[in-house]
């Protein structure tokens, strides 16, 4: 054990302490095995040797060692001979000592550049470290200043109470909150704590940030470092559009406020496509994402299966997401989202304010889907056969407009839609809110989505055919949006 650590360490002054001085034989063997090593063994720390008899048999006062000694002259020899073996390693290591000291100068020079290159990198390292901790502080402190806490909000709900639930999904769900401040809100809390419904939580927050239009609904702050991401709305006191539309008995709203709502709703998703730095497709469309405010005015939300869509692109590969009903043939079965499969959806919406229908459940008695059978029954001139008593009531001749327009959105082939652009212009006419001066020019314009519902659709004798679905030149939509506040 001695040797082991005699070879794999280097000896100083405080390894030899611990050598007992009472045993010199234990010193001799350090000793050997440290010249054999070429390395130096220093005295013991008290400076006195182990002591032996002098050579040549005389003892330590001079007299002649004695006969039970046993020692002879030549013993004494070679003890002299080892002693002077062990000056000269310790003269060796010593030079060699002083030659390492006289040419240590670029060993120096080359530890001063690796503790340079070190620190720097601790510097650099550090910095990072502090740069990332003052951005967490920031964001901690927006989030502080700017988004109610979890518990404020769980107050404001009382604690989730099932009283204060204004409705929800299959994802998430929706209370009403009062804040300390008595400021009713919104307050979207996701069902699981699972890494998607997280994802949409923030998606959401990334679309709604970037949005101001008084048909969407106004995001006021979030809170994401919960295990249940929770989000906070406007407070829209009048429920959905769903809720109003599918009442018991004959009478849900009027033609008006449906054909409003329905303008609203375009103005709001054209504003989605194309008035916005990166074009955002809303992917779920349909009559229980329409909110309606004391007014009756159009909120359309929740923009968690939203995407932002590159503007040198026209549309992006994803999961398919969104409603039956709903869903756009083409994107269901390519994956392929783009601009038009909102067209799809807000037509099938159109369907549905016309007849009272549920697309996600009705089936003809030949099994059809709605969206198949009014389409059929509008070829055929026999749309009367399902649409809403009430609406063929008080609609008139912009029934059957709304009925084209609604088939033109509904086109299995994406390309033959038209964009939600052409589809709010078109809106915008048939409910009587353009400027009597710029009817004539509008009318004279372009006439596409008439003849489009023409050729495929034909009407009644008698119905919609002096009225026209009109498509709009870019100076005309510039006139007319420059109506309306964005």
């Amino acid at each position: 054990m001695t040797t082991s650590w005699a070879l794999t360490m280097d000896f100083t002054k405080d390894h030899l302490d611990a050598v007992p001085e009472a045993d010199p034989s234990a010193t001799r063997a350090l000793s050997a095995v440290a010249a054999a090593a070429t390395i130096p063994i220093l005295q013991p720390s008290n400076g006195r040797s182990p002591q032996r008899k002098p050579a040549g048999g005389v003892d330590g006062r001079g007299g002649e060692a004695s006969a039970g000694d046993g020692r002879t002259a030549a013993d004494g020899q070679k003890e002299e001979e080892e002693s002077a073996g062990r000056r000269g390693a310790g003269r060796r290591w010593a030079e060699s000592t002083a030659a390492c000291s006289v040419g240590g100068g670029g060993g120096l020079s080359v530890g001063i550049g690796v503790g340079s290159g070190a620190g720097l990198l601790f510097l650099v390292f550090g910095a990072r470290l502090a740069t990332r901790e003052i951005k967490h502080r920031r964001a901690k402190r927006v989030k502080q200043k700017f988004f109610k806490q979890n518990r404020e909000l769980e107050k404001a709900t009382n604690n989730f109470d099932k009283s204060r639930k204004l409705g929800g999904g299959g994802h998430a769900t929706v209370y009403k909150g009062i804040l300390s401040d008595l400021h009713v809100v919104a307050i979207k809390k996701s069902k699981e704590a699972i890494q998607r419904e997280i994802d949409e939580f923030i998606n959401e927050v990334a679309i709604l940030s970037q949005i101001n239009h008084r048909n969407v609904v106004k995001l006021f702050g979030c809170c994401l470092e919960t295990k249940v991401p929770l989000l906070v709305y406007e407070f829209i006191s009048n429920g959905t559009l769903y809720e109003h539309l599918h009442v018991d008995g004959p009478i849900s709203l009027l033609w008006e406020d449906r054909l409003r709502i329905a303008t609203e709703t375009a103005r709001a998703l054209a504003y989605l496509h194309w008035a916005v730095a990166f074009p955002i497709i809303h992917r779920d469309i349909k009559s229980h994402n329409i909110l309606l405010d004391s007014t009756f005015t159009t909120k359309v939300s929740d923009f968690g299966a939203s995407r932002c869509i590159p503007v040198d692109q026209s549309g992006v590969t994803t999961v398919v997401q969104g409603t039956r009903g709903y869903l756009d043939p083409m994107y269901y079965y390519t994956g392929r989202l783009t601009e038009k499969s909102d067209v799809y959806s807000f037509g099938v919406i159109l369907i549905e304010l016309l007849t009272r229908k549920k697309p996600f459940s009705y089936r003809s008695p030949e099994g059809d889907s709605l969206v198949a059978h009014f389409t059929s029954l509008l070829a055929d001139s026999n749309l009367v056969d399902i649409l809403d008593p009430q609406i063929i009531e008080e609609g008139g001749k912009r029934m059957m407009e709304v009925a084209a327009l609604a088939a033109v959105c509904v086109k299995l082939e994406a390309e033959e839609r038209p964009t939600m652009r052409q589809v709010e212009m078109s809106l915008e006419s048939l409910g009587g809110s353009l400027q009597e001066h710029t009817t004539g020019l509008i009318a004279t314009e372009s006439r596409r989505i008439r003849h489009v519902a023409e050729e495929n659709y034909p009407t009644r004798e008698g119905t919609g055919n002096e009225e026209a679905s009109r498509q709009y030149s870019l100076e005309v939509e510039y006139l007319l949006s420059s109506r309306y506040p964005r």
